[in-house]
């Protein structure tokens, strides 16, 4: 299994999850289930989620190192309640960012969230977090329909690795407690190291040479994706360690 996705496995993957996504919902049998994993939100709000956020990241992508933010989704069109329409119309939104992903390609800079973090601000890292974030997503709709199925593993692998450069790195906040180390390891043979101190907290994979961690939290790479993004309980995936800093690690403001 290679290091990172491609471009090219980011788009096909894209592609195949966005499918996935519509899937769920054409097959729906009611449009206004909830969605236990996004409190608040039926089906119907997790699709115009879906389809306004890839009009926007396209507009976003198309605007290139220039763009000082996110473009807001014009409500243009607006997702239909029909359901063969709202597919349609899915189909359409998904099929705008693949677009612009494959005109910039994966070098061009564009402007992201994640400014702070060890993800680059480019293209080509956009793509691959639009691929988790449908994926997720595409659990989501499972989930509302009652049919919740692993994430596919080569996702899951790298939306573990994605997941901890872009949203579990930082230098611009200290990390308030005694120095430590978490290592997040999957079954399928991948592992990689969080170091937290006061300049922050830092990924880097492992390449077995490491010494032990403070604590090691471990499990198949779907479930860990899922413990990452808040769908899942840590209890599914076994810890080794130090519990406290996982506690510590769990409740650590960000913002502060």
């Amino acid at each position: 299994m290679p290091a990172t996705l491609n471009f090219t496995d980011l788009l096909r993957l894209l592609d195949e999850r966005y499918a996935a996504f519509r899937s769920v919902i054409a097959s729906a049998p009611d449009l206004d289930a909830q969605v236990p994993t996004c409190p608040g939100w039926t089906l119907f709000d997790l699709a115009a989620h879906i389809g306004e956020g890839r009009r926007s990241w396209a507009s976003t992508v198309a605007a290139g190192p220039s763009g000082t933010g996110r473009v807001p989704f014009s409500g243009t069109p607006a997702a239909p309640r029909e359901p063969e329409a709202l597919v349609e119309w899915l189909a359409q939104s998904c099929q705008e960012l693949l677009d612009a992903l494959v005109e910039t390609g994966p070098d061009r800079g564009c402007w992201s969230w994640w400014g702070d973090s060890q993800t680059p601000l480019t293209t080509g890292a956009v793509a691959r977090h639009q691929l988790h974030e449908i994926s997720m997503h595409t659990y989501d709709a499972q989930v509302a329909v009652g049919g919740p199925q692993p994430l596919p593993t080569q996702i899951a692998v790298d939306g573990v690795e994605e997941f901890l450069f872009t949203c579990c790195s930082t230098t611009t906040i200290a990390w308030p407690h005694e120095p430590a180390t978490i290592d997040y390891e999957v079954t399928e043979g991948r592992s990689w190291r969080q170091h937290l101190s006061v300049e922050g907290s830092r990924i880097t994979r492992n390449d077995g040479t490491e010494s032990a961690a403070g604590v090691r939290i471990r499990g198949a790479a779907s479930d860990l994706m899922l413990f990452l993004f808040d769908r899942i309980s840590i209890e599914t995936l076994v810890i080794d360690g130090d519990r406290k800093i996982v506690d510590q690690v769990t409740t650590w403001d960000w913002s502060a």
